[in-house]
């Protein structure tokens, strides 16, 4: 249902080019127009995890919102945490291959925020779930880096892809995992009056 046609009437900005996001609000009847944001994902020394990953969500819906005030804006961020450390997307090769052997036999957290901006206020839910990867050898890193899948990606994987052979568990929400809490995102649209369901 993706719409780049403002006169298409849509009824949420999509703050994110995440093609994941995308198939996420297709699976729910959500109309959107997309609209990429570029904003500074760096940490910020002292912030939570849960702090970071809120401002991150809340940064590129009100940039979704002052690009379109005429409709709610959408924004999402999700982070990996293994023994309190942030996880984003690797900067290179050798910084996927640490990531994924750190997370090779491990259970680690994954941390989805969803924020929507509309003229009245700006609301912000976090979904935390966890997953347990089976252990990895260096050759099946080497290999699963060289599909190009975990370039940007945070923790250097994708359940919804190639990495789902690596993932023995998960507790918590699938779609929070991939990138948008389906659930809290919901939650958040009908605050703003769209059903996902009539």
């Amino acid at each position: 249902m993706i719409n780049t046609d403002d006169s298409a009437n849509p009824s949420i900005t999509l703050a994110s080019a995440s093609p994941r996001r995308r198939e996420l609000l297709d699976q729910i009847q959500v109309s959107y127009t997309v609209f990429p944001v570029d904003i500074d994902e760096s940490h910020i020394a002292g912030e939570t995890a849960e702090q970071f990953v809120t401002r991150l969500a809340l940064e590129k819906a009100r940039l979704g919102y002052k690009k379109y005030p005429n409709r709610p804006a959408l924004g999402s961020d999700t982070i990996v945490i293994y023994e309190q450390q942030i996880l984003g997307k690797p900067e290179n090769r050798q910084n996927a291959f640490e990531m994924l052997k750190m997370l090779s036999g491990k259970t680690h957290r994954v941390m989805s925020a969803v924020a929507i901006c509309d003229a009245e206020k700006e609301r912000c839910k976090v979904n935390i779930s966890e997953v347990e990867f089976v252990q990895l050898n260096d050759r099946q890193i080497e290999a699963y880096w060289e599909t190009g899948e975990p370039v940007d990606k945070a923790g250097g994987y994708g359940i919804q892809g190639i990495a789902a052979q690596f993932i023995k568990n998960i507790k918590g929400s699938y779609s929070s995992i991939m990138g948008l809490p389906l659930y809290e995102t919901t939650q958040l649209l009908e605050l703003v009056g769209i059903k996902t369901l009539n």
